[in-house]
């Protein structure tokens, strides 16, 4: 496949997502993790709602404001980590970053959709709008984490 076939393909998925987005909306369980965060310099803003079955993510939602690349990473996102456990979500969200920084990344860990956003680290500024959903996650998560271990 050729690299321009490839790119195409590749804006093709991120479109997708940013016009039919996946899990998007509010989670209305009262015992769910809801973090936001916002990416200054551009003005995208992410909202994440997690709910936890132990350590295991079972259902996500986002809503949110901003360019095709955060709403569509966050949609890729969402479709990534349902069902995973924190541990994992948080490897693959350290992956997913490295991938999108051009950095070597264990390709053996399966990103889903997400590929289709590496060519993010050819344009830096577009970097934190790929990953501003992630962290939003990984925020939320560690909050769960920390609220979990001071309960007990």
């Amino acid at each position: 496949m050729s690299f321009n076939h490839l790119d195409q393909l590749y804006r093709s998925v991120i479109m997708d997502h940013y016009k039919r987005p996946r899990n998007h909306g509010d989670l209305d369980d009262p015992d769910s993790i809801t973090v936001s965060m916002n990416n200054p310099s551009c003005g995208d803003k992410i909202h994440i709602s997690l709910k936890l079955d132990g350590d295991k993510i079972v259902d996500v939602k986002y809503s949110g404001s901003g360019c095709a690349i955060s709403q569509s990473s966050a949609s890729m996102m969402t479709e990534a980590i349902k069902g995973l456990s924190i541990k994992d979500a948080h490897e693959l969200s350290f992956d997913f970053s490295e991938m999108v920084q051009g950095r070597e990344h264990n390709d053996d860990l399966d990103l889903g959709d997400a590929e289709a956003l590496q060519g993010v680290s050819q344009y830096p500024a577009r970097i934190k709008c790929a990953t501003l959903p992630w962290k939003a996650m990984e925020k939320g998560l560690r909050e769960a984490v920390k609220e979990h271990s001071e309960q007990q």
